[in-house]
């Protein structure tokens, strides 16, 4: 993994999502240079310097996208948009839950990523998903050429415990899938993102009922192959994926992006040893703002039913593990407890990618790109996508 601050794994992930994101690493440096004596202090303390310079990066990468924008070049406003975008959700994820400026930074990377894909040109559509009396806010890719008449397959995203819809558009994968043919619904889920933020919808142990909710949605979309709809997450997402598979019969294929077999367990042995890596600062602070207590011990007890214990013979169709064997959060053996578990899956992996491939960190986060294609080839197919290139895939047809 790219550790810029020798001594700090936290601001270091943070570095290698932004990157993987479209962040450039001359502007990263910049952004970065200023913190570098305030790292040593620790996750929690110094991280309000890193942030600010991130801030101020997103600022200036704007001020230059709307130059762009004011000799009509969109297109170059378009990419400008999006790293400002990245800098925002970068420094976003690390402020305090309770910070008084996050939630106005938050608006402002929404607003960011929506000129992003105004003038970008990019297939997402914001879309709004009927869920208990409210809704959960999602993004809609369309993959190249569905429609009624020929209706793709679809993925549905869901996170982890930490990030949001955007910040998984902009890691690649939906993109990846939609070179293979299949769409992608990416879901602001209770504990996460706009649910969190602006809702207060904490996170849904019983996450199936979301999942449903998903499915439910993309059936009223033509351009959607209902018969293929397929369910994956990350992170904390490990738990999420194979539950929601377990449970909602209608998903076709399913990918767990970083095994969380024990979500709970983990928690508890990371309130114990302070070595284990974690993902964001002030973590015991955004433990509780996600799971909604009041205290850490209420917060620990609540997550002790975030486990995939007893559930996974359900799971029928398809399913990835995909894991790093360097995890410094989730360890590896939790990938293969996963595994071992699926039995009634008829297709079942694991993929452990490794230090050799450079992958190896927490979802492969030091070289998603890695990852990314593994699934994406892997659900092809299995929902029936593509793993070669339009253009070829017409020169077949004609021969």
């Amino acid at each position: 993994m790219f550790e810029y601050f020798p001594t700090n794994y936290v601001w270091n992930l943070s570095l290698n999502i932004a990157l993987s994101s479209g962040a450039q690493i001359g502007e990263i440096d910049q952004a970065c240079r200023p913190a570098l004596e305030a790292a040593k202090q620790g996750d929690d303390a110094g991280v309000r310097v890193l942030t600010d310079s991130l801030v101020k990066l997103g600022d200036r990468v704007a001020k230059m996208a709307e130059a762009d924008l004011a000799k009509g070049r969109q297109l170059s406003a378009g990419a400008k948009f999006r790293r400002s975008a990245v800098y925002y959700s970068t420094a976003e994820r690390l402020y305090a839950p309770l910070d008084p400026d996050r939630k106005a930074l938050y608006l402002k990377m929404l607003e960011t990523f929506a000129k992003f894909v105004e003038y970008s040109g990019v297939p997402v559509t914001r879309v709004e998903i009927p869920y208990v009396g409210d809704t959960m806010a999602a993004l809609f890719v369309k993959a190249p050429g569905a429609s009624a008449e020929s209706p793709a397959p679809c993925m549905v995203h869901f996170d982890g415990f930490d990030a949001y819809k955007e910040m998984l558009y902009l890691n690649g994968m939906p993109d990846a899938l939609a070179a293979r043919g299949i769409s992608t619904l990416i879901v602001d889920h209770p504990g996460v993102g706009e649910a969190l933020r602006l809702k207060g919808m904490t996170v849904e142990p019983q996450i199936e009922k979301c999942a449903a909710a998903a499915v439910d949605y993309l059936e009223t979309r033509s351009s959607v192959n209902r018969n293929r709809i397929g369910m994956m997450a990350l992170s904390m997402g490990g738990y999420y994926a194979p539950r929601a598979a377990a449970f909602e019969k209608r998903f076709k294929a399913c990918v767990a992006w970083g095994a969380n077999y024990d979500w709970g367990g983990v928690q508890r042995a990371r309130y114990e040893n302070s070595k284990i890596g974690r993902p964001v600062p002030h973590f015991w602070d955004h433990l509780k703002w996600a799971l909604g207590k009041p205290t850490v011990e209420e917060a620990l007890a609540f997550g002790d039913q975030i486990n995939l214990r007893g559930i996974l013979y359900r799971i029928e169709c398809p399913i990835l593990i995909s894991h790093g064997e360097n995890d410094r959060q989730i360890a590896v053996k939790y990938a293969q407890m996963t595994y071992d578990e699926c039995v009634n899956s008829p297709k079942r992996e694991l993929k452990i990618h490794t230090k050799e491939e450079v992958a190896a960190e927490h979802c492969s986060v030091d070289n998603g790109s890695v990852a990314i294609d593994y699934m994406a080839d892997w659900l092809a197919e299995v929902l029936g996508g593509s793993t070669v290139p339009a253009t070829q895939q017409e020169q077949y047809a004609e021969r």
